[in-house]
């Protein structure tokens, strides 16, 4: 004799990210996580005209931009708080970035690393192949992408925005 066994209907739902002890809020906007674990950006690739100070900047400086975000980035990682001077702009960082742009134009691809370290602290879905493709097509827009999901859970420390 065989025992049926109960069926269900139920997909199997997404697991939450770990959360780590004093660290900010990695998904402010509480966006759903997929069955990987994966979630979206908080904002979308075309949505920088929201931040108008961050688009300019981007727009006419990616180096300073750049270089913001990295140093913002490898802070929370290193530190699981905010960098205290996170809204400095210049700083000896922005150097290889502007190097590498004006010699052969390819300052984009210092991005697409500061890009995969922002998607994988926050669990957001993608690749290196959207990563680069992101870089290269849209620079300005990654870079204010990159820096509005850094200043979400900067902000969740009871901080200020950013500039």
């Amino acid at each position: 004799m065989s025992e049926k066994q109960p069926r269900t209907n139920a997909q199997p739902q997404a697991v939450a990210p770990m959360v780590i002890p004093g660290s900010g809020n990695r998904n402010v906007k509480r966006l759903p996580y997929d069955q990987h674990g994966k979630r979206d950006w908080s904002f979308g690739l075309c949505s920088s005209c929201g931040e108008c100070s961050k688009c300019c900047l981007a727009c006419w400086c990616p180096a300073l931009a750049h270089a913001q975000n990295r140093r913002r980035v490898n802070y929370l990682n290193a530190h699981g708080v905010p960098d205290p001077e996170r809204d400095r702009i210049c700083g000896i960082e922005s150097l290889p970035y502007a190097l590498l742009e004006a010699c052969c134009h390819m300052g984009w691809i210092l991005q697409v690393g500061t890009r995969q370290d922002i998607r994988e602290r926050y669990n957001i879905d993608g690749g290196g192949v959207s990563d680069c493709c992101t870089a290269y097509l849209c620079h300005s827009c990654d870079l204010v992408q990159g820096s509005r999901e850094l200043q979400l859970e900067e902000e969740s420390f009871g901080l200020g925005p950013t500039r």
